[in-house]
């Protein structure tokens, strides 16, 4: 069959959009029954803020410290490589050497990476 003489270009998108409608009206759906169907007895202990089984203690806004927020964009980064690195490892025969040049080149740069961020002690919790 002929793409350019198709009458109707977004017909291979209609299954797509069905499903897409489906998971909206479901989950408005659940969200519905659970509101109506769901327990109404409020009480102060069940109001009251729960944190790991245990009474919570401090103020709700405290401040975390910036390491905590670099260690866990740091995971992102190294998160995203293995990413990377599994369709390249099914691709590997077809990719060749050029593939394997490539791979090598991004990994060199993520050690390299890696090894600047351990020098300057961003892996380290005390300081």
């Amino acid at each position: 069959m002929n793409p350019t003489l198709d009458p109707n270009p977004l017909a291979p998108y209609l299954p797509l959009a069905i499903v897409l409608l489906l998971a909206g009206v479901l989950s408005l759906i659940i969200v519905q029954l659970a509101a109506a169907l769901g327990p109404k007895r409020p009480s102060s202990i069940k109001s009251a803020p729960f944190e790991a089984g245990s009474e919570s203690s401090g103020p709700a806004r405290q401040r975390f410290a910036v390491k905590f927020y670099v260690v866990a964009l740091l995971f992102i980064v190294f998160d995203v490589e293995a990413v990377f690195l599994y369709p390249w490892a099914v691709n590997f025969q077809a990719l060749g050497w050029f593939g394997y040049v490539e791979m090598l080149v991004f990994a060199a740069t993520l050690v390299v990476g890696l090894i600047y961020i351990w020098k300057k002690g961003a892996l380290e919790w005390e300081h």
